[in-house]
């Protein structure tokens, strides 16, 4: 990381990779993933470079059924207590963030190291919430903006609180009442 003329903070890519890959080695991981599936048998990083890396996939998750998670990893490291929501990866060619464009992701899982606390997002219905509150959100929060040698990246900072409540209206369909089918 470096600073602008104005003071303000470019991050450079190489050393923030170099940052992520650190962060795949903290034991927080296992920790969170023991809790939030507990009869996980394996889980698999995939920082290398690959499909499961350009697919934006960090991790699998194995469970005792066989059944694999495919997770995101995030890792902030000031203590906020908002989820930052990048809707841009790249401001000015309009590249789309992870939170409206496709993944291959079951979850992101959203760490916020200084405060021990982690979120786990299930990406079809975070995605659905802010395609339904994006503009509110982005209207009602500041956007944040995040320099990087050759491109900005958007987020749209949310309350926690406001997120899940928003990403729980998603898990509940209504649909035309039926009778009894002869």
């Amino acid at each position: 990381m470096g600073k602008s003329e104005r003071g303000m903070t470019i991050h450079d890519f190489d050393e923030s990779l170099r940052r992520s890959h650190n962060a795949s080695d903290l034991p927080i991981w296992l920790e969170i993933y023991r809790q939030a599936f507990p009869t996980m048998q394996a889980a698999i990083d995939h920082r290398q470079d690959g499909e499961h890396q350009r697919a934006g996939i960090d991790r699998s998750i194995v469970l005792a059924n066989s059944k694999q998670i495919l997770i995101d990893e995030k890792v902030r490291w000031k203590a906020y207590y908002d989820i930052a929501l990048e809707y841009l990866s790249d401001r000015d060619r309009r590249i789309s963030g992870w939170v409206c464009k496709p993944l291959r992701a079951d979850f992101i899982c959203y760490a916020v190291a200084p405060i021990g606390r982690a979120y786990l997002l299930p990406v079809p219905q975070l995605q659905q919430a802010w395609e339904k509150h994006g503009d509110e959100w982005r209207s009602k929060y500041r956007d944040c903006e995040a320099h990087n040698r050759g491109y900005i990246t958007v987020s749209c900072p949310v309350p926690v609180s406001v997120l899940f409540k928003a990403i729980g209206e998603c898990l509940r369909v209504s649909f035309t009442p039926q009778s009894e089918a002869a």
